[in-house]
């Protein structure tokens, strides 16, 4: 016979897991607005300017010519028409035609793209390997000569701005002592094997993986450090401080001064009972970082001519090709859109008590 507890019990995991999809449910409907608002934002910022094609080809056509290419594509209509064309034209997947080089913007954000996606995937795995280790040594030597210089070495790594590093790391690391490429994402014998694949992805590393040539993986690696590296400081300087605030608020709690009197050493306290817990607000923060990464890749990308999204935004801008631009901004917003939606749900899995 079921009584009245055991149905409490029984219904308890049920509406935990429908809280957990009623959750997921919100935040993913949350995007619409969210990459709407953007989208409306971009627009009108663009046309503040005055229409695309007067400010990219303004100097270079003659006045009749330059009034029948505005009329063509449409921007003597009102603002509203534009705007409303606009949207129609995203849900159809349409971004428009590059004005410079006469390019569909879909084309380069998917031949870009990877590029900056990869490298933002290397700046991550440096920010973890930084952040998350000194944070923790930072905790067990608080308050000592090593806490302070690894907090002094978060601030720095946090204000520096990318591109001075990225100038400071080409000139130590790659002229002067030659040890890493100066530029580039890999040398021109593995581009040229990489471009000779089969439906390439873009992203050097798995199509080095599948050239199956150990040399060829090698040389992406090599390209990809002082980039990631450049790039990565400026999170992993975040991870460290933030690290080290959650452990030592963590190895203040009660359960953990509780393992402490059980004579728990306090290594083991720092790494089984105080790491996890500490790692939510990383988890948190990491969607915020992706939109750090993104928006400094455009100055990485540059210092390296690491051909991504970041780079070709920023030719598009001494060109004022602003319907390139305007493409390219609004998939790195949607970008960062999803990607805090990925991390909500990390974070709500890791600890339930988020969606609270």
């Amino acid at each position: 016979m079921v009584t009245a507890v055991d149905a409490a019990d029984f219904a308890k995991p049920l509406s935990a897991k429908r809280g957990l999809w009623r959750y997921i449910l919100i935040r993913l409907l949350l995007i619409i607005p969210t990459v709407f608002i953007l989208v409306t934002v971009v627009f009108i910022l663009m046309r503040v300017t005055g229409d695309p094609i007067t400010a990219a080809l303004g100097g270079r056509l003659a006045p009749d010519e330059l009034a029948r290419r505005i009329h063509e594509a449409g921007y003597d209509r009102p603002i509203f028409i534009q705007y409303v064309d606009y949207l129609g034209s995203l849900l159809r997947g349409d971004l428009g035609t590059t004005l410079t080089d006469n390019r569909p913007v879909t084309q380069i954000l998917l031949q870009y793209g990877s590029a900056t996606l990869e490298l933002a995937f290397y700046a991550l795995i440096v920010a973890f390997l930084i952040g998350i280790p000194f944070g923790l040594i930072a905790a067990y030597k608080r308050e000592r000569w090593q806490d302070a210089v690894l907090r002094t070495g978060a601030i720095l790594a946090y204000a520096t701005p990318i591109f001075f590093v990225a100038i400071l790391l080409k000139l130590i690391l790659a002229v002067n002592l030659g040890a890493f490429p100066v530029a580039g994402r890999a040398s021109t014998r593995v581009e040229l094997a990489l471009q000779s694949l089969q439906n390439p992805s873009g992203i050097y590393l798995i199509d080095a993986i599948r050239l199956g040539d150990p040399a060829a993986v090698a040389d992406v690696l090599w390209h990809a450090v002082l980039p990631a590296v450049a790039l990565g400081l400026l999170t992993a300087g975040i991870f460290l401080r933030l690290v080290r605030t959650n452990v030592i608020g963590t190895l203040g709690a009660q359960y953990v001064t509780s393992a402490r009197s059980r004579g728990v050493g306090e290594y083991r306290l720092l790494t089984k009972h105080a790491y996890r817990p500490a790692l939510i607000p990383i988890v948190t923060l990491m969607g915020l970082q992706i939109a750090a990464l993104l928006s400094g890749a455009v100055l990485t990308e540059t210092s390296f001519e690491w051909k991504g999204l970041g780079f070709m935004l920023s030719e598009y801008l001494k060109a004022r090709d602003f319907v390139a631009v305007q493409g390219i901004v609004i998939l790195i917003a949607i970008i960062v859109a999803v990607a805090n939606f990925i991390v909500d749900v990390i974070a709500v899995m890791i600890d339930p008590r988020v969606r609270y």
